[in-house]
């Protein structure tokens, strides 16, 4: 066979190779949203009107439920990305802000290699977010 023919073979296996490789590079945000027991329910609200707040804000509010996310770090999700999805989070249960209490990466998991002997660890690190979901009163 003439190299003619086998470039297009291989032009078809570097463009697979790219294209698995952007796709394991994909950034992710994982959330999981809890709703107060005892806590007023609320309907949802818009998430375009929902505030991402650092602090506890003086206007009367309720606490109505949290929201933990959990973002990969290599690669890093943009912050309009962790912003938009606590605000969608939060709106689901009716919140008009989330206080962000928590925002710290650390280690989320371990991979070994090696034999017995002679292991090697490495740590996964990833970005993990909690923020109180409040409605105003």
């Amino acid at each position: 066979m003439s190299v003619s023919h086998q470039l297009p073979l291989y032009l078809r296996a570097g463009l697979a190779a790219v294209v698995l490789a952007s796709v394991a590079a994909c950034a992710s945000i994982d959330a999981q949203t809890t709703e107060y027991v005892g806590a007023p329910h609320a309907a949802a609200t818009n998430p375009a009107n929902v505030q991402v707040l650092r602090s506890e804000p003086t206007r009367e509010h309720v606490r109505v439920g949290e929201v933990i996310l959990e973002a990969s770090t290599e690669p890093a999700p943009p912050v309009t990305e962790l912003e938009q999805k606590l605000k969608d989070e939060a709106a689901k249960i009716g919140g008009d802000a989330v206080v962000v209490v928590y925002d710290q990466i650390q280690p989320v998991a371990a991979v070994v290699n090696g034999p017995l002997w002679n292991r090697d660890i490495e740590t996964i690190e990833g970005r993990r977010l909690k923020g109180i979901v409040i409605h105003y009163q």
